[in-house]
Parts: structure tokens; sequence; C-alpha cells
């Protein structure tokens, strides 16, 4: 039934009232989980930050010494360089739930490929210190791009969720713990109207037949 068409009742109230302290309860859980989901949204940042820095120098590095490749043998002589074997494989990430969120974890050492699944590259016909350093610092970029991913997708996923419970607060911080306020007012003051007439009613005197 819509508040305001509620009876000036006692039962009403307090079934207002009972509501009332339900919904104060939800909100400070939705509240509370509001702070729990900023602050692993913090730690998850700061995680990406340090993360993206080191893949950003790592980058400058790759292109340095692509370009050092680059001089050695031209762009069409470069191409013909064997391509790298596979990266160190990170492993399968480990889980864990923050409020029901599904977070993704990757240990900091990448775990080892197996020799057989990539083998040595073939040896390069004009090999060089360029074009192995060059090789080498793109392969070393590979295990930093997918725990940036990881993270990426930590970040999405705390976002989504931290949008939903941030909007269902604010309904009702904003609009559905006023209008049950509204409401207890009006019928505590219905209430008190209707005490008064009957004090009233009973203090008149009784006009009778003689």
């Amino acid at each position: 039934m819509p508040l305001h068409e509620v009876k000036a009742t006692h039962s009403a109230y307090l079934a207002l009232r009972e509501e009332r302290l339900g919904m104060e309860e939800g909100y400070r859980f939705l509240d509370e989980k509001r702070l729990i989901l900023a602050a692993e949204i913090l730690d998850q940042l700061a995680r990406h930050e340090r993360l993206m820095a080191e893949y950003q120098a790592r980058a400058a590095e790759a292109r340095a010494a692509l370009a050092g490749a680059v001089a050695r043998y031209g762009l069409e002589g470069l191409s013909l360089y064997p391509a790298s074997p596979a990266p160190p494989n990170l492993g399968a990430p480990t889980t864990r739930s923050v409020l029901g969120v599904v977070l993704e974890e990757v240990p900091e050492a990448p775990g080892e490929t197996p020799e057989d699944e990539t083998g040595p590259p073939p040896p390069p016909v004009d090999a060089s210190p360029e074009g192995d350093a060059a090789r080498a610092a793109f392969r070393a970029l590979v295990p930093l791009a997918q725990r940036l991913a990881v993270l990426v997708g930590n970040l999405e996923r705390l976002r989504r969720e931290y949008t939903r419970t941030a909007r269902r607060a604010r309904a009702m911080e904003d609009v559905l713990l006023p209008e049950l306020d509204e409401a207890l007012r009006t019928v505590a003051a219905a209430l008190e109207e209707q005490e008064r007439e009957e004090t009233l009613r009973a203090r008149m005197p009784r006009v009778g037949p003689p």
C-alpha cells in the first residue's frame, strides 16, 4: 500500500516504525558495503598504478631496444629475426570474494613454461646483441600486460558493484527513508488528533432527558 494511503491506526504506526527500523539497518549495511568496496578499489588502483609504472618503464626500454635493432637490420631485416618463445606462464589465477565480488589474483613471480611446449627459438642467421635485446625486452612485457589485465577486470567488477550499491543507498537515504519519516509524522499527528477528540468527547457533559 502506498504510504499516503496508510490509515491512521496504532497498528499502522507500529508497522511503519518496524519498517523504518529495518530499512535503516539495510541502509547502514549498504553504507558500510560502499566503504569496503571503495577501500578495495583504492587498493586495486594503487597496485595498478605501480604495475603500470613498471610496464611503462619496461615499454620504454623495449622501444629503445627496438630502435637499436631497426638501426642494425632495418625493418625488413628485423622481421626475419626468429620470434621469441612464449613468455613464462603466470599460472592459473586464484580467486577471492569481497562482498560477493569475485577478484582474481596472479602470482608476482611467473611460473615456468614447459620446454616441450615452446622450445628455444631457432638461431638467427645473423645474430646480434641488438636483436636479442629487442626480443627479450618485448617478451618481458607480456607477463606485465597479463597482470594489468587481471587488475583491470577486478576494477571493472568492483566499479559495477559499487555503482549499484551507491545507487541503492542513495535511494534509501534520499527517497525511501524520508518518505517513511513523513508517513510516521503524519500518522502520529493523526493519532494525537484522534486522542484529543476522544478526550474532549469524554469531558463533554452529557445532556439527557430530565
